[in-house]
């Protein structure tokens, strides 16, 4: 009965229906989260667990059939084994991240179709961190406070979690499909109804939850009603080829605004069910509760920032903070943060999937955010481009700049949403590499700027620091 309504609601929404079934599959946490809070809130923690576990499994049945759901129980159980038998150890820790990003990338593998499909790599891919973290987390509970930092002490798990608790943080009602992050400690705190601005009592997030849901159902609103004007196809064909270069230029602009909303509205309207649920409470300031602990959009940013690293900052925000948090901060080792970001965009690449857009997407980040970051520094230290940024003109320069930024910012995503090199390339070929032109141009010029627009004596300065 479900299957003939879903596919009559896919085709009146002209969407496929895998992604219908996500959308509906994300408002269900919704439903979801009321029954934790009517009659589940005082409940002992192992049936909270068991009520996390079993809405969980029952999305993934709803969005992926047969030996699908499988994949994630494997994993699930394969981690809680290695907490179990190798303890708070490197070869724990090390074996958890070769057997899941082993276990993800074979499954990017053998279900790669040179498409974007909702498929279950795709919260295959969120529980990897998750297990990855989980056993981190596990490791630094060993540690004598003074060794950690302020995130990791917040994060350390100090006791061996039950597979039941382990299945409750893995599935997760808010958080299985598409995130976002959260440590086992903050799920703990959820179950242990810490996370509420009322001791004792649900949490009053109503509110925020639904304000978060309202501003997720706008984007999702933009996107469906925009999008079928910007396929990624469209691209592809000889007919954008025939456009002039500036028509070809300005539909990478708009095309990118549409598509990332796509994002936007998913994480966005998960985030309202992890409030809703009490998880996105994080603490108060100025004695009102803040409800940002799983945010993982900051719209505002996201929409007004010229920069590329505002972006960044705004965009999928706990993915990247686990990211720095485990990888880029414990590579300190290597004494050089230019290598540690760039180990870190390796792995951000290669968990994303195995295609070659993934690898291209993210080195044009690197070389982006260098780039910038120079400008940034040329800016600040003449006084004439500071004039000028503080000029009545900055109004026409802001608009300028936010051109530049977002065509830029779609030029990097091409290869992440065409995935194989002969898409991408065909793209960036319809365009002259201008991207790659035009930021190589700006890395070999920065010098020379320097020398022309910062007084002999700043550079001085600047050389001794």
């Amino acid at each position: 009965m479900a299957a003939p309504l879903l596919e009559k609601l896919s085709e009146s929404l002209g969407s496929p229906e895998p992604a219908v079934r996500l959308i509906l599959s994300i408002l269900i946490a919704y439903p979801c989260a009321l029954v934790y809070r009517r009659f589940l809130f005082y409940q002992p923690a192992p049936v909270i667990h068991l009520f996390h576990t079993l809405s969980g499994l029952a999305l993934a049945t709803f969005n992926f059939a047969g030996s699908q759901i499988y994949h994630s129980a494997v994993c699930i159980l394969v981690q809680f084994l290695m907490l179990r038998l190798m303890g708070r150890t490197v070869t724990a820790v090390l074996s958890s991240f070769i057997f899941q990003m082993v276990y993800l990338l074979a499954g990017y593998y053998y279900t790669a179709t040179g498409e974007y499909d909702i498929k279950w790599t795709m919260p295959h891919c969120v529980l990897t961190l998750k297990l990855i973290g989980l056993s981190l987390d596990y490791f630094d509970g060993a540690k004598e406070p003074s060794q950690l930092s302020p995130e990791q002490k917040d994060s350390a798990v100090h006791t061996v979690p039950s597979f039941l608790e382990v299945c409750g943080f893995s599935y997760f009602y808010g958080g299985f499909l598409v995130g976002p992050q959260f440590t086992l400690r903050s799920y703990q705190r959820l179950v242990a109804r810490e996370l509420t601005d009322r001791p004792g009592q649900p949490p009053n997030s109503m509110v925020p939850a639904m304000k978060r849901f309202a501003l997720g159902f706008v984007c999702l609103v933009l996107f469906a009603t925009f999008s079928p004007s910007f396929p990624d196809s469209y691209m592809l064909t000889e007919e954008y080829k025939a456009q002039p270069f500036w028509y070809r230029c300005v539909f990478i602009l708009l095309w990118v605004k549409i598509i990332l909303y796509k994002y936007v509205s998913c994480w966005v309207i998960a985030e309202g069910a992890c409030i809703l649920s009490g998880l996105g409470y994080n603490g108060a300031e100025d004695g009102k509760p803040k409800w940002n602990a799983c945010a993982n959009m900051k719209v505002w940013l996201f929409e007004t920032t010229p920069l590329f690293s505002g972006t960044i900052l705004s965009f999928n925000i706990n993915t990247n903070a686990w990211a720095a948090r485990h990888v880029f901060k414990r590579l300190r080792f290597l004494g050089n943060k230019t290598l540690s970001h760039v180990a870190t965009l390796m792995f951000l690449s290669i968990w994303h999937g195995l295609h070659s857009g993934y690898f291209m997407c993210f080195s044009m980040e690197f070389i982006i955010v260098i780039v910038e970051r120079q400008a940034q520094s040329l800016v600040k230290d003449s006084p004439a481009l500071t004039k000028l940024a503080n000029s009545p003109l900055y109004p026409f320069i802001y608009v300028v700049q936010q051109l530049i930024h977002w065509f830029f910012m779609g030029y990097s995503l091409v290869p992440f949403c065409l995935f194989t090199y002969d898409k991408w390339l065909q793209v960036y070929s319809s365009v002259y590499f201008c991207g790659h032109v035009f930021f190589l141009l700006a890395f070999l010029a920065m010098p020379y700027l320097r020398r022309m627009l910062v007084p002999r004596q700043e550079r001085s300065q600047k050389k001794q620091e």
